[in-house]
Order: C-alpha cells, then sequence, then structure tokens
C-alpha cells in the first residue's frame, strides 16, 4: 500500500465546519528571564479518531505565525498512524527547518536526548528564531521539554511551578504521566551529573 494513501492531504476533503480546530500555544518565557516565546502545538494534519485536521491549512497556519523551525517530538510509526505520514517532507517544502527528535508517547527522552533538544532549542532563543515544538497533543511530551527548558533558563524556577505554567497555557493536560512528573522533579540533579560526566569524558580525552 503506497504511503500517500494514508496522507491526510490526499483524503476526502473535510468541510471547514467540520475541521478540528488547530491552535499554537506561545509560552512566554519571560518567566526565565527570557525574552522569547516557544510555540506549543497539536499534531497538524492528523486524523484519528474524532480530530480532523488539515495538513495544508494547518502548515499554512505556523508559516503564517511567522514559525521558522519545528520540533517534533512523534515517531515515525505514530505520523502513519495518525495518517501524516508526509509531514517532516512537507514541512521542508514549505521552508521550516525540521529537528526530528522522537521519543514515544507518554515516556521521557534518555537525558542526553534532552539535552541535544534543550541545546538547539537555546540555540535557536539565542538567534531569534520563532521556534514551535509539537507531538500529538501537544501536551505530554511537548510540556515536558518546555518544562526543563524554563528550568534550564532559570536557576529559580521549580518544576512544580514549571507545570504549573504549562497548564497555564496549553490545559490541565499537559504532564501527563507519573514518568514525566518524576523526570521533571529530578531534571536539574540529573543535568547536573550528566553535565560533570561529560566534562570527565572531554578532559580524558585532552589527557590522552
Amino acid at each position: 500500500m503506497k504511503t500517500n494513501e494514508f496522507d491526510s492531504s490526499s483524503d476526502e476533503e473535510v468541510g471547514e465546519e467540520q475541521l478540528t480546530p488547530f491552535h499554537v500555544s506561545w509560552l512566554p518565557l519571560a518567566v526565565a528571564e527570557c525574552s522569547q516565546f516557544l510555540g506549543i502545538c497539536p499534531l497538524p494534519g492528523c486524523k484519528y479518531k474524532d480530530i480532523r485536521r488539515n495538513l495544508q491549512r494547518d502548515v499554512e497556519e505556523l508559516k503564517n505565525q511567522g514559525v521558522q523551525d519545528v520540533f517534533v517530538f512523534c515517531t515515525r510509526g505514530e505520523l502513519h498512524k495518525y495518517r501524516v505520514p508526509s509531514l517532516l517532507g512537507t514541512y521542508q517544502q514549505w521552508g521550516f527547518k525540521v529537528h526530528h527528535m522522537p521519543f514515544p508517547d507518554g515516556e521521557t527522552p534518555q537525558l542526553d536526548q534532552c539535552c541535544q533538544i534543550l541545546q538547539e532549542l537555546q540555540t535557536n532563543l539565542e538567534n531569534n528564531k520563532r521556534t514551535v515544538i509539537h507531538c500529538f497533543g501537544g501536551l505530554g511530551r511537548s510540556g515536558l521539554i518546555a518544562a526543563c527548558l524554563l528550568l534550564q533558563l532559570s536557576v529559580t524556577m521549580t518544576a512544580n511551578k514549571a507545570i504549573e505554567i504549562l497548564r497555564e497555557h496549553r490545559g490541565s493536560g499537559a504532564i501527563q504521566t507519573v514518568k514525566q512528573y518524576n523526570f521533571l522533579q529530578e531534571f536539574r540533579e540529573r543535568y547536573a551529573a550528566y553535565q560533570e560526566s561529560m566534562d570527565i569524558e572531554i578532559e580524558r580525552a585532552i589527557s590522552r
């Protein structure tokens, strides 16, 4: 079966009044002493159960809001399941820079992957690039990464405060699982240990 048979862009057209609303939440990072905003949204073009979105329309909306970079946390399997297998290519066709850094729904990323995501996000913010992150619903995985970013940007931010801020902007479903909650609570300590181990590795490499 051809991939494009599952692509939302090739499906029967859904009337505009029947489309599921597509909304980008712009999280102000001023709470973490940063003048930028981070966009969080659900999966564009998704067709799953009672969700009906139009891929071209949603991507055009991102373009209209000035988005330049998109971080995608859905796996390729999810993109097929939710009937947008061509999403990453569509982003590129519209001129977005795509950062595909998947990890499973309801889960947390490996610490090194999380650090890479945060590093790339911070580089974007420093370069004033308008950036959006998304998973399937823009709640669990995206909420987790956004909360980690707040913790990294502000030394006074607490995990609970970061969760509270995310829920104000994305709703009560943000940060969905016990694993994600615990990851946030332990993030600073684990990040510090990870940075220390990386420094030791660099020192060893230099001394060889």
